[in-house]
């Protein structure tokens, strides 16, 4: 296994200052990911001081072995959802939106840092520690979820996508697509990917995958078990019915306990503002940070006077009502952004949480709310990060002699400064001097015109920048006309950059990994799951 390690700043300054545990940032979490010492305490708050207000273990192994059974996950992961019945069980949990073909890269990679750490604390502590993937199905950003990136042999970044099936503003978990438009875009990817010895046995396992009217989370979910499955990942909805109906206490405290939870929110707010970050998500005083079923749409809650409503008014809550939805109906109730961390800390015994730079930003944002319901922030891990490259890739870079950097931060001007160390007939240059030696002929003859008419002092001037455009007009087309004789090497470096950084993004961000299974076969993803790999924060450069 070929691999750098590489410090790639987060756009996020908020994560970056936390991974690097700068004071300001570290004041907003409880603990922090490298200190072993932290692990030991949260292991410790855990055992002794963890809330009350926790889901009966024995409830909670049932959703999950019937959930897991019906998306057909892997025995392993049926050991570690037994191993989770016993009081010593910890568990590891991050998740993601559920993806077409399972989204971007960077799900995967979640995934497989939960799968590293759960491993690697579970031999530490000589206790179980569960690896747990919560798909976030209760989100409603279809357009978010619907498609898929893949780079083309003919170097085009295709997309493909899947409709809105109803255009109701609803729940990815309650949208089945159909069996058409899933065997559409099972046919838009088997065009787009090459013919190779590991095609037919990755299509047929997509097409199991979106049996029957599935949704994007059954798919999701599906195709999850299939990956990680046999490494003991435990896989769980957000909006499974049988997992809402056991976390109906939490939903009563959220209900309850509702302006406190806000003002606590806002504390935080204002903690992150004085630490010199701007909040990752909007927190508002009247906030209710939960969303309700109505009329087929998933609805944000605001607080006014003494009711719930939607933003449009058409439905509204006293709360004695939204308790009682609480209590005898909690699938008609969904988390935000900020609730759904508690949540996650009610339903689990969470050591630690598996967050990307965004997430890292708002969960500084909660910390005071898990306090207000006796709860405490997790350990917050930053998920492993990877550019796969592929050997040619990696050939033509050494060829450019292109770093990874290069790539990153002066792509176009390396790949100018190559052009230009090929131009044996110097054109820039004298281009150059033939407009600065006719500027310099020319300007003081132009200037001697005002003496004659001011309106032929100005002509001249037209005329001296349409003699100059002219001959930069020459320039660009003969600069584009030698650049032909280079148009094998310019398709090479734009391979580099579209492999690296497709549109202005990490790659991780972009591709769906389908296409380099269907290359490169699983042997890669193994590689990422069986070696020992830190949780440290840093990017990873994957050579294939």
């Amino acid at each position: 296994m070929q691999m750098e390690t590489f410090h790639w700043k987060k756009n996020q300054g908020l994560a970056e200052d936390y991974i690097h545990q700068t004071a300001q940032a570290a004041d907003l979490f409880p603990y922090h990911f490298g200190n072993q010492e932290d692990w030991q305490s949260r292991v410790k708050w855990l055992d002794e001081g963890q809330s009350a207000r926790s889901v009966d273990r024995g409830r909670l192994v049932e959703v999950l072995q019937a959930y897991n059974k019906k998306i057909g996950n892997a025995p392993a992961a049926f050991d570690q959802i037994a191993a989770l019945a016993s009081k010593e069980a910890l568990a590891i949990v991050g998740g993601q939106q559920a993806g077409l073909f399972g989204g971007s890269l960077l799900v995967l990679y979640k995934a497989i840092s939960i799968i590293q750490l759960a491993r690697e604390w579970s031999g530490k502590l000589n206790r179980p520690v569960v690896p747990v993937f919560w798909i976030a199905g209760e989100d409603h950003d279809f357009d978010e979820v619907n498609h898929m990136y893949t780079l083309s042999n003919t170097q085009q970044i295709d997309k493909i996508k899947v409709d809105h099936p109803t255009g109701q503003r609803t729940s990815v978990s309650k949208l089945p697509l159909g069996a058409v438009a899933w065997k559409e875009a099972l046919s838009e990817l088997d065009q787009s990917l090459m013919d190779t010895e590991f095609k037919a046995s990755l299509m047929a396992k997509l097409e199991k995958a979106t049996e029957g009217d599935a949704t994007l989370s059954d798919a999701f979910a599906r195709w999850m078990a299939v990956l990680f499955g046999e490494y003991g990942l435990v896989l769980i909805d957000s909006d499974e019915p049988s997992l809402r109906a056991i976390e109906s206490g939490m939903f009563e405290q959220l209900v309850l306990q509702n302006e406190a939870f806000a003002a606590s929110l806002l504390k935080n707010q204002d903690e992150v503002m004085q630490a010199g970050y701007s909040p990752q998500a909007e927190v508002t005083k009247d906030g209710a940070n939960l969303f309700v079923y109505a009329g087929g749409h998933r609805l944000l809650l605001h607080r006014e006077g003494e009711y719930f409503t939607d933003k449009k008014k058409e439905y509204q809550f006293t709360k004695e009502q939204l308790h009682d939805l609480a209590v005898t109906s909690p699938a008609q109730l969904s988390n935000n952004v900020m609730s759904r961390p508690l949540m996650q800390e009610f339903l689990f015994p969470v050591l630690a949480t598996v967050l990307g730079a965004g997430e890292i930003a708002y969960w500084a944002l909660t910390k005071h709310a898990f306090a207000q319901f006796g709860m405490k922030m997790p350990i917050v891990a930053p998920r492993l990060e990877f550019t796969l490259i592929e050997g040619t890739v990696k050939k033509q870079m050494n060829k450019y002699d292109f770093t990874f950097e290069d790539v990153l931060y002066r792509f176009e001007q390396k790949k100018q400064d190559w052009l230009d160390s090929q131009d044996t007939l110097r054109l820039n240059e004298r281009f150059d001097q033939v407009k600065s030696e006719f500027r310099d002929s020319y300007t003081p003859l132009v200037e001697s015109l005002a003496a004659i008419n001011p309106g032929v002092r100005k002509l001249g001037d037209t005329n001296l920048v349409k003699i100059l455009e002219q001959i930069e007009f020459l320039q660009h087309k003969a600069s584009d006309a030698y650049k032909t004789q280079f148009d094998a090497t310019l398709r090479q470096l734009e391979r580099i950059r579209l492999t690296i950084l497709p549109l202005a993004k990490p790659q991780e961000r972009v591709y769906n990994g389908c296409a380099y299974m269907n290359r490169y076969g699983n042997d890669w993803m193994k590689d990422l799951l069986e070696n020992s790999i830190p949780v440290d924060g840093l990017h990873r450069v994957y050579y294939l």
